[in-house]
């Protein structure tokens, strides 16, 4: 519990704080030629996520669902994929194409607990499902939303106080590395690009000479 709840929650922070830094970078260095660079970067990026998939066998393609469901039925995931799988969904948030935060988290998680789990000789499936809570919570800064998300997810309730610690322990190393929680700094830059183009809108467009 306490492994899962440690490490996951400072790789959720890390991602987090990983993710802002280089999208507000990007946006930044957009400005000036901002469809041209854009396509760049998705492209950039987009290789990178097909490079890691073929290295990884295809596992780290998709959402990640079916590699998390396994490992939470008892399945170990290679050692490895939690951190394939973080590289994955790090460049596919950057590149700035939709693609969801939630799934992606989840099968990191899965997979840093299903290590820990081999690393300890505990419970595949109990590990991934605690790394997965740890995670989570890290990356969203939001321990109920983490427990209450996966133990619906699971219907299992006799991790309760284990999902619970983890989630815990994962939100109080995240806030330790990153203040900013990951959802809350990106609604302030949605709404700070509203505020602006509604300002463009509304200014008075300039009288004849």
């Amino acid at each position: 519990v306490i492994a899962c709840g440690i490490i996951g929650g400072g790789f959720g922070a890390l991602f987090s704080l990983l993710a802002l830094k280089a999208t507000r970078r990007i946006r930044r260095w957009n400005t000036g030629q901002p469809l041209r660079r854009v396509l760049l970067v998705a492209a950039i990026c987009g290789l990178g996520v097909a490079a890691i998939g073929i290295a990884s066998g295809g596992l780290t393609f998709g959402t990640g669902y079916a590699q998390a469901r396994g490992a939470v039925e008892g399945t170990p995931l290679p050692w490895f994929f939690f951190a394939e799988k973080f590289l994955a969904g790090l460049l596919s948030m950057v590149s700035g194409i939709p693609g969801g935060i939630f799934a992606p988290s989840l099968s990191v998680g899965a997979g840093i607990g299903s290590s820990l789990g081999l690393v300890f000789g505990a419970s595949t499936g109990a590990a991934a499902l605690l790394g997965m809570a740890g995670y989570f919570a890290g990356v969203v800064q939001a321990p109920m939303t983490a427990f209450v998300i996966i133990l619906e997810m699971t219907g299992n309730h006799d991790n309760v106080i284990a999902l619970m610690l983890a989630s815990m322990l994962g939100y109080g190393t995240a806030r330790m590395i990153s203040r900013e929680p990951l959802y809350h700094a990106l609604s302030r830059v949605f709404i700070a690009e509203a505020i602006r183009r509604r300002r463009a809108e509304a200014a008075p467009e300039p009288g004849p000479a």
